[in-house]
């Protein structure tokens, strides 16, 4: 065989073994992310704000006089924002961690101003798209859900994503259930 077909071959197997990876990869099970368990049990990720990328806040006005009562600040794992730019979906295993601050609203020179005061606990979402903890009540439509109290990272509140978090969601159902429209850096 001369240089040339020895090249060619060398090259089509080369792309036949890639294009086999590939096929193979599309086939693994779904990836489970760094805050949960065999069982489905979340946790806070405890290096989110190093790691994790910033995606924005949402401020939530107080009933009662001018400003924030609550100030919620999101971040995503580490390669959402690409992922979700170039398929407009979020990719099995991403981790939304939105922190819970109540806020503190005075009068500066610029005007009535809210800002983040004590933090009072986390949700974190876990992008599920192959059901991977059937019968767990704190996983459906597509997600782990979880809340936790600012002194237990590790124990959730919730009980059932049903009453305790899809109430919340219903209105970003469109989304993935996920307020997308509050996070500019997704656009």
């Amino acid at each position: 065989m001369n240089r040339r077909s020895l090249f060619v071959v060398s090259v089509a197997l080369a792309f036949s073994a890639s294009v086999a990876l590939v096929l193979a990869a599309d086939e693994r099970p779904a990836k489970s992310s760094n805050v949960e368990d065999a069982a489905g049990n979340l946790h806070v990720p405890g290096d989110y704000r190093e790691l994790y990328e910033y995606l924005g806040s949402w401020s939530v006005a107080d009933d009662d006089k001018p400003g924030a009562k609550q100030i919620h600040a999101v971040y995503a794992s580490p390669g959402t924002r690409e992922a979700f730019k170039k398929t407009g979906k979020f990719p099995d295993g991403t981790v939304l961690v939105k922190e819970q601050f109540e806020a503190s609203t005075d009068t500066m020179t610029s005007g009535t101003a809210s800002h983040q005061d004590k933090l009072n606990g986390w949700f974190v979402l876990v992008k599920d798209s192959t059901k991977r903890h059937p019968g767990n009540p704190l996983w459906g439509d597509g997600w782990g859900w979880s809340h936790f109290d600012v002194g237990a990272p590790t124990r959730t509140t919730a009980t059932d994503y049903h009453s305790d978090c899809l109430p919340c969601h219903t209105p970003a159902q469109a989304t993935d259930w996920v307020y997308t429209q509050g996070y500019p850096s997704l656009r």
